[in-house]
Parts: structure tokens; sequence; C-alpha cells
């Protein structure tokens, strides 16, 4: 029952952020989703951060004696940490003109919300009631949809922001509400987030180097290069966010049931087999979209379709290689789990040059291409990875 509520509460999460763009396209024009796409994206970046840095820290204190300080320190310390953060990007970027900017200032008034209602998903997991962050999950669901639904078409996209970061506010009083009777009476120490050691740092380096350098340079080249660049790449990797579930189900349960079996070989051949059967999803998938009448395709993305729609093939290719790339740092995980952070250090860079290149050659059609060659060579890098350690255990 435990894994059924977090693979669940997983799927909530991510249809949560499915729709919340798919909403905000159909809401918005071209442009304005482009603006939107890039702010949100600046937040994937600074969700993951705080994942790596708190929440993945957090879980592995599972079933320890002092998992209950700790969860009331990590809500703290999010709270705090993502309040000063915040303040200084809506003290910043107040008085900056153009709409990204006035975006970026309304995320961090929302910030501490946001963030703080995923540390109190990372409680929950901690303290093993994963029912309880499905429960708070469905109330983000029930409330951020709707609220962002009601807004007039072409609502600006500050407000958006605005109106999907306040949607979290039921979320967290409800998960403060079934967490407080856990931690009543518990001391917390947010400053042990700030202790050297702490484990959370080599986790958040892995994520920087892993995922948010392809990120930052997405919103780069909406800074530099093109806005509509980041709304056709963003409208087309938001179709494929049930790909996204499997991976993290994948990336979280797959440790674990791995370890039940001792035979090497027996190890590599089940990730082996789920990658050939994460590529062939993800491929169906990318058909199925990709033969989506245009109507049906405006009705989930509206004006950004066209241009998201032209990058179905290569997107779809790029998911079949993260598919590989995922079984593969998983199995690493496993046998060797010290390895995974200079494939990431040095794929990660080489990714973003791919993605670069794309543009620079292709457009965004290249930079959807590039970002699929560079997931494709990160896969091969980390199978052969796999192969160097299986012989060296023979």
């Amino acid at each position: 029952m435990a894994i059924v509520c977090s693979v669940a509460d997983q799927g909530v999460a991510a249809l949560t952020n499915i729709l919340v763009l798919v909403v905000a396209a159909r809401l918005s024009t071209a442009a304005g989703f482009s603006v939107f796409s890039m702010v949100y994206a600046v937040f994937t970046v600074l969700l993951g951060l705080s994942v790596s840095y708190v929440g993945q820290a957090l879980v592995l204190e599972s079933g320890g004696p002092d998992v209950r300080g700790a969860c009331r320190s990590a809500v703290v310390f999010t709270a705090g940490a993502s309040a000063a953060v915040g303040a200084a990007m809506g003290a910043a970027l107040a008085f900056v003109p153009g709409g990204t900017a006035g975006g970026l200032a309304v995320l961090g008034l929302v910030l501490p919300v946001v963030l703080t209602q995923d540390a109190l998903r990372y409680c929950f997991s901690a303290l093993r009631l994963p029912h309880h962050a499905l429960a708070a999950d469905l109330v983000r669901l029930a409330a951020a949809v709707p609220a962002l639904a009601v807004q007039p078409y072409g609502s600006d996209p500050a407000r958006l922001v605005a109106v999907w970061g306040l949607s979290a506010l039921p979320a967290v009083l409800t998960a403060a509400a079934l967490l407080r009777p856990r931690l009543r009476g518990v001391p917390a120490d947010p400053w042990r987030y700030l202790r050297r050691g702490h484990l959370g740092r080599r986790f958040a380096v892995e994520f920087a180097v892993g995922n948010a350098s392809s990120q930052l340079a997405i919103v780069g080249l909406g800074l530099f290069a093109s806005p509509l660049a980041v709304g056709a790449l963003r409208g087309a990797t938001t179709l494929f966010g049930p790909m996204n579930v499997l991976f993290n189900a994948a990336t979280g349960f797959g440790p674990p049931l791995l370890n039940r079996s001792p035979v090497l070989g027996r190890q590599i051949r089940a990730t082996l087999a789920l990658a050939a059967a994460l590529a062939m999803l993800a491929a169906a998938w990318a058909a199925v979209l990709y033969g989506l009448p245009g109507r049906l395709g405006r009705q989930l993305l509206g004006a950004t379709w066209e241009s998201a729609a032209e990058l179905l093939p290569a997107t779809g290719s790029q998911y079949a290689a993260m598919a590989a790339g995922t079984c593969a740092l998983l199995t690493l995980r496993v046998l060797s789990p010290r390895t995974t952070l200079p494939l990431q250090v040095v794929f990660s860079l080489v990714s973003v040059g791919c993605l670069l290149g794309g543009y620079a050659v292709g457009g965004v059609l290249g930079a959807a291409w590039g970002m699929c060659v560079g997931s494709a060579l990160k896969g091969c890098a980390a199978w052969l990875r796999v192969a160097v350690l299986a012989v060296a255990r023979r």
C-alpha cells in the first residue's frame, strides 16, 4: 500500500504540473506562454535544488530516531531559506521592465509557499506516511487547476504565476494539519542543513550538473535568442509528463528492488529490460501525440501547439534516449554510487553544448534534436561504465 500511495503521489504531483502548463498555454498567447514557461523553468531549477538539498537528504533518515526532528527542521529551513531567496528575487526584479522580470518577481513572492508545500511532501515520505502526501497533493491539484482555469484569456504571465503560487496555500494548510500531531513538542534545528558534511550538498551538485544546466540553457535561449523557443520546447516536453512519472518511479523504487537479487547479471538484465520497455513506451507515446488532430492539439496547448508539434519526433527520440540513460544511472546507483556524479558533470555539459549548438544550426528544431543527441551520448556513456564495472567484478 505504501508503494502504491508513493507512486500515486508522484503521479498526482506530475499531473498537477502538466495541467498547470496546459491551462496556462490555453489562456495565453504564444508570447505570453513563452514568458510563463521561462518563469516555470526557473522554478523547476529552484525546486530541484530544494529537493536535492533538503528532501533527498531527509528521506535517508527514514526510520531513524531523529526523523521527526529532521522533518521539523526541514520545514523550518525550507520556509526560511525560500523566503530569503524569494524576497531577494522580488526586490531585485520588481522595478526591472519586461514581462519576464515581472513574472520572476512574482515567483519570488510565492516561492516560500510552493517550496514549503513540497518539503512537507518529503516529511510524509520520511515518516512513512505517503497517503498523507497523496491527500495534500490532491488538494493542490483540486485548487491549482480551477484557479487558473477561471482566469481570462490573455492574462498577464505575472498574474498566472501569482494565481498558481497562491493556489498551493490550501495544500500547505492541509499538510501542516496532518503533520502537526506527529511533530508536536519536537524541537527544530534548521542550522543542521548548513553544517559541514550535510549530504544534501552532494545531491544538489549532482542535480545542478545533471538537470539545472539544461534548464538554465533553455532559459538562456529565451533571454538571448528567442523567447518563443522556450514556449515550444516547454510545450513539447509537457506532453511527455507521463514518462517523467515513470522515470521518477524507476529511480525511487528501483534500487530496493534490485538489491533483493545479489546476482550482478540479473540486476543488469533487469535494468536493460526496463530500459527497453520505457524506450518503446516513449516512442509509442510520441506516435500517439504526433497523430493527434490539430483541433485536439490546440485544445491541449492553445497557440503553442503548432510550434510544439513540430518538435514531437525529436522530443520523443530524446525521451527514448532518456529511458536508456535513466536505467543505466539506476544500475550505477546500485553497483557503484560514486560513479554517477562524474558522469553527470561531463555529459550534462555535453548536453548543454548539443542544445546550444543545435539551436545555432537549426533553430528551435535543431535545439530539440541537440537535446536528443546529448541524452543519447549520456546514456551510452553510462551503459559503457556499467559494462566496465561488470567485467571488473567477474
